[in-house]
């Protein structure tokens, strides 16, 4: 892990070229899903497995009956000021949305966006070798890509898979009595806002960039599990958003342990502090009507439940029997703190926290 540098280099941090980081840029999910309704509808294709009908992480397209393309891509600005974390970061998140879905990735391309007039040109070297390092780490290569001069730093990347078509995972197709299981701990956003404050220690920083820049390489292995219902990551919605998606394509009520969530060290005790990201109040005000907390908790939780993540884990439903089997794959890949959270009942399309 490279060391913490904030005011060493005297080109600008780059997290002050940018209005927000991370996954925490999306546009909020209540104007995107207006901006969506107003798109026109899409013609049909046959061989088209998942388009954005529910919100999943990747495109799914039929070559053959043995074959399958996952198409994603996935951008944003500096949530680091370490442009070679940054570019890990980026890189990791967007070939995550391949693995969700159940998919290996075979290829990359590269967005870029820099304030060229702004950054030295070896800050942005920089950034495009940490994108080169995880995916080298994922046996694939950057073929490609497009870059533009702007005004705030981006990158990120277009990302290829494949992936059997009757081992595509989607979102939606949880069941009535699924256990939940989450691979990542959460609070990727408190860390980030506290280290934009200058308050994140050493060990705080290692934390968060050890978590943002594993690869989800156990969906594909997941994805062959008959157990395994439906399977997401857990991104700029929060967890109560990526968990909602899951409730509402399923047409039944997703039920978190508060108390059963894996954090990050350090995270509730920032969010106490009210070292929290914007995000967290756009999450909310676009879901919040569909979640159920239990009275006795406070702002804290529902901030922390709302936290944008960056670079999440992923969040799986499946069968009772198949607990023990996922969480194996888990921990086989290092996902030491892979936790189950909840479970799936019959119910109206929400989230009840208790």
């Amino acid at each position: 892990m490279t060391e913490i540098k904030l005011n060493s280099n005297p080109s600008p941090r780059l997290t002050s070229l940018s209005h927000g980081g991370g996954c925490g840029c999306k546009i909020a999910p209540g104007l995107l899903a207006d901006l969506l309704k107003r798109s026109t509808p899409m013609a049909l294709f046959p061989d088209l497995l998942v388009g954005n009908d529910t919100a999943d992480d990747a495109a799914v397209y039929r070559l053959n009956d043995e074959q399958a393309i996952v198409a994603t891509t996935d951008f944003f600005m500096p949530i680091v000021d370490d442009p070679y974390d940054f570019g890990r970061i980026a890189a990791t998140n967007a070939l995550s949305d391949v693995y969700a879905m159940g998919g290996k990735p075979i290829l990359a391309l590269a967005l870029v966006g820099m304030p060229i007039n702004v950054l030295p040109h070896d800050v942005i070297a920089a950034v495009l070798k940490g994108g080169e390092s995880i995916c080298a780490e994922a046996g694939i290569p950057v073929a490609g890509g497009h870059s533009i001069d702007s005004v705030e730093p981006i990158y990120g990347l277009a990302a290829i898979g494949l992936v059997h078509p009757k081992r595509v995972k989607r979102n939606a197709a949880a069941r009535a009595g699924d256990v939940l299981i989450l691979g990542k701990p959460l609070g990727v956003g408190v860390l980030s806002a506290a280290l934009k404050k200058d308050q994140l220690d050493t060990a705080g920083y290692a934390a968060m960039i050890a978590a943002t820049t594993k690869l989800n390489r156990p969906g594909a292995e997941l994805a062959a599990l008959d157990g395994v219902h439906a399977l997401t990551d857990v991104t700029g919605f929060g967890l109560l958003g990526h968990t909602l998606e899951l409730s509402r394509g399923a047409r039944l009520t997703a039920r978190i342990r508060f108390n059963d969530l894996p954090w990050l060290p350090g995270v509730e005790a920032f969010a106490k502090a009210g070292v929290i990201t914007g995000a967290s109040g756009r999450n909310w005000a676009a879901y919040g009507k569909d979640i159920v907390l239990a009275s006795s908790f406070h702002d804290v939780a529902q901030a922390l439940l709302t936290d944008p993540q960056t670079s999440g884990g992923l969040l799986v439903s499946c069968a009772p029997e198949a607990v023990d089997e996922v969480l194996a794959i888990f921990r086989a890949d290092g996902f030491d703190e892979a936790a189950v959270i909840g479970e799936m009942v019959d119910g109206e399309s929400r989230v009840e926290v208790v």
